[in-house]
């Protein structure tokens, strides 16, 4: 008999929240019992293995299966089977997570986690810390996936262990590190929308040396990312980038190793501005361009005194610079953040008992020059001093975490959090969770210090309760996870107060916010075919207002399938999302979509893989910010030579 499952974005958001949390708990005790432990694993899974190891949870590197948090793991087979462009279009697949983009791959873009602002997700890249102390949040559209060899995401606030900004999650993006012997690999791909793109590297060891070089060229014609309703130049819109990244990593003896990195990154992107400034009586358009720089560096040694204890000695630095211009004019607008980090770990190990301790220094700096009459120049400092300790315990059926931070801001003084969470597996596979949290982001130095900014801003705090009930064993996963995270002091940008002078309004920082919601997620492999699901209910709400925020819908999730047939690995893939509020009045909506991708791949010759994707097939046209287009039905073919 033959079943169809037909998904109605304008249905979805309308279904009640009991009856799909209903369905969702039933299906998993069907898939528990449809488990099918003897299969082998194939390249492309849902299903991480148990003993896989994580690090974003502690800090500490841990076996998946003794985390009480709610982590996601991307791999590099994973991100390359995707075909996916950018690093949000990998995330975007994943449990919890929302986009939202003004256009292509190159415009502004902003992560939510579990409904929390952009700003509220700590980001890593090879344990270096990205963030902009301009509007806050990493800057993803300068992040380059080329370079990613496996992506960890951490649901839920995690600010006693990573100090400001850990909110909503936190996001570790990791490079290529080199193992065995000399690995290259050559990969080049064309597509749609001129879509070009080369990727080489090296890696490997060599005696107690180990290596990874990698370079990446990528460009695409693109298309008009402004919507026909908005006077802006109706030309293509470009995005080019370049990046390279090197890798390196020393074994002195048993017990030292150093490790160095170092990202450099360019994109560039067209996204036409709709203000009277692009638009004349001539009709005369401007070429409006986005130019953003991104490096990161760096270096740390690791000592293992003792079989229990360890140490962990790091410096980290990472520059971003944004600017925007009409092509052949200079810049009309110039950001610049700077973040270093000084890190001393501490690990000790004993039985089912580990203990952390760290000591680190945090600095921030943000340039902006004047570059007219209506605004000031910015150079401002802060820094942060911290002390951490966690506690992890686990034995038999139980698991127990327990984090304390103190923070103290060269600002606003001293900050503390913390975080306790259990695990008991009461049967066979079976184990529920509960976690409680708080955590707090200082407010970035441009909303205290711009034109628009309020010196006497309190940093955003937040108190984070969640349950949930988790599944594993063999080839099988299911969870279902259910939260509320209360932000009080939400910094938000107030057009009714003129106090800082900026005829616009200022920053303010007496909103409130509740993010509560539900997020149900599944995999399951069957012979050749692996299953992966996930569906997200929430209420990302102003409790001032009663209002929904901006551009989070009440309910999303995705469906996807990978089948091995014939040396081919095919995937299907829908990603389905409900209406939106673009404002956060909510007299601007946004309508739901569904999205169908597909995807193959196989071996031509040990050597050579081919593969090809097509996103969007169904040509859907939607919006994910109000007056910026989305791409259409696109195709990506790639040829990619790795001996082995």
């Amino acid at each position: 008999m033959n079943s169809r499952v037909v998904f109605s974005s304008r249905a979805w958001p309308r279904l009640p929240l009991h009856a799909l949390a209903g369905a969702v708990g039933a299906a998993l005790p069907m898939l528990a019992a449809a488990q099918s432990p003897q299969v082998a694993p194939l390249a492309v899974v849902a299903v991480p293995a148990l003993h896989e190891t994580v690090v974003t949870a502690t800090r500490v590197a841990q076996p998946l299966s003794d985390l009480v948090a709610d982590v996601s793991i991307v791999d590099r087979d994973t991100i390359e089977a995707s075909g996916a462009t950018g690093v949000l279009d990998v995330l975007a697949r994943l449990p919890g997570i929302e986009i939202s983009r003004n256009g292509s791959i190159g415009s502004t873009s902003s992560v939510f986690v579990r409904g929390a602002e952009t700003r509220f997700t700590a980001v890593y890249l090879d344990g270096v810390r990205l963030d902009t102390q301009s509007t806050g949040g990493a800057p993803w559209e300068a992040i380059p996936l080329a370079q990613v060899e496996r992506i960890e995401v951490l649901r839920g606030p995690a600010a006693a262990v990573y100090g400001s900004d850990a909110i909503g999650g936190v996001i570790q993006i990791f490079t290529r590190k080199g193992e065995g012997g000399v690995q290259p690999f050559v990969s080049a791909g064309i597509g749609s929308q001129r879509t070009r793109k080369v990727e080489t590297g090296v890696s490997g060891q060599a005696g107690d040396f180990d290596y990874a070089v990698g370079a990446s060229y990528q460009e695409s014609a693109g298309f008009d990312v402004r919507t026909p309703d908005i006077r802006h130049n109706p030309d293509l819109d470009l995005y080019r980038t370049h990046a390279a990244n090197v890798r390196l990593g020393w074994r002195i003896n048993a017990q030292h190793r150093l490790d160095a990195n170092a990202l450099a990154s360019e994109m560039q992107s067209a996204y036409d501005a709709s203000s009277g400034s692009s638009y004349t009586r001539a009709r005369i358009f401007n070429d409006d361009r986005n130019h953003h720089h991104l490096r990161t560096a760096g270096l740390g040694w690791t000592a293992q005194w003792t079989p229990e204890y360890k140490t962990r000695l790091s410096v980290t630095d990472s520059s971003q610079r944004y600017e925007t211009r009409i092509v052949g004019q200079p810049a009309s607008y110039i950001t610049q953040t700077q973040l270093r980090d000084y890190r001393f770990e501490n690990e000790y190990r004993t039985g089912a008992h580990l203990v952390t301790a760290a000591l680190e220094r945090r600095e921030d700096r943000l340039l902006n020059p004047a570059l007219d009459a209506y605004s000031k120049t910015i150079d401002r400092e802060r820094s942060q001093d911290a002390v951490a300790l966690g506690y992890g315990y686990v034995q038999g059926r139980h698991s127990l975490q327990l984090n304390v931070r103190h923070d103290k801001d060269s600002e606003f003084g001293g900050k503390t959090t913390g975080s306790a969470a259990y695990g008991y597996e009461f049967a066979k596979g079976w184990r529920v969770t509960a976690s409680a949290g708080t955590a707090f982001r200082a407010p970035t130095l441009y909303q205290r210090f711009s034109e628009y900014g309020d010196p006497s801003l309190q940093p955003e705090a937040s108190r984070n309760m969640e349950v949930g009930l988790r599944y594993a064993s063999g080839d099988t996963n299911a969870s279902v996870v259910a939260y509320r995270n209360r932000v009080r002091n939400l910094i938000v940008f107030d057009g009714a107060r003129t106090r800082c002078g900026a005829a616009f309004g200022c920053y303010n920082s007496v909103g409130r916010a509740e993010y509560t919601g539900i997020t149900f997620a599944a995999g399951h492999r069957i012979g050749d075919l692996t299953l992966r699901a996930s569906l997200d209910l929430q209420e990302p709400r102003d409790l001032d207002t009663d209002k929904l925020l901006a551009r989070r819908a009440r309910a999303h999730g995705v469906l996807g399938a990978d089948w091995r047939i014939a040396g081919w690995t095919l995937g299907a893939e829908v990603q389905a999302s409900g209406r939106r509020w673009d404002n956060a009045a909510n007299t601007t909506r946004l309508g739901g979509y569904t999205l169908v991708n597909l995807s193959a791949s196989t071996q031509i010759t040990p050597e050579w893989t081919v593969s090809a994707r097509v996103d969007n097939a169904t040509d859907k046209r939607y919006e994910l910010a109000r007056g910026y287009a989305t791409a259409g039905r696109t195709a990506y073919v790639n040829l990619k030579w790795a001996p082995r």
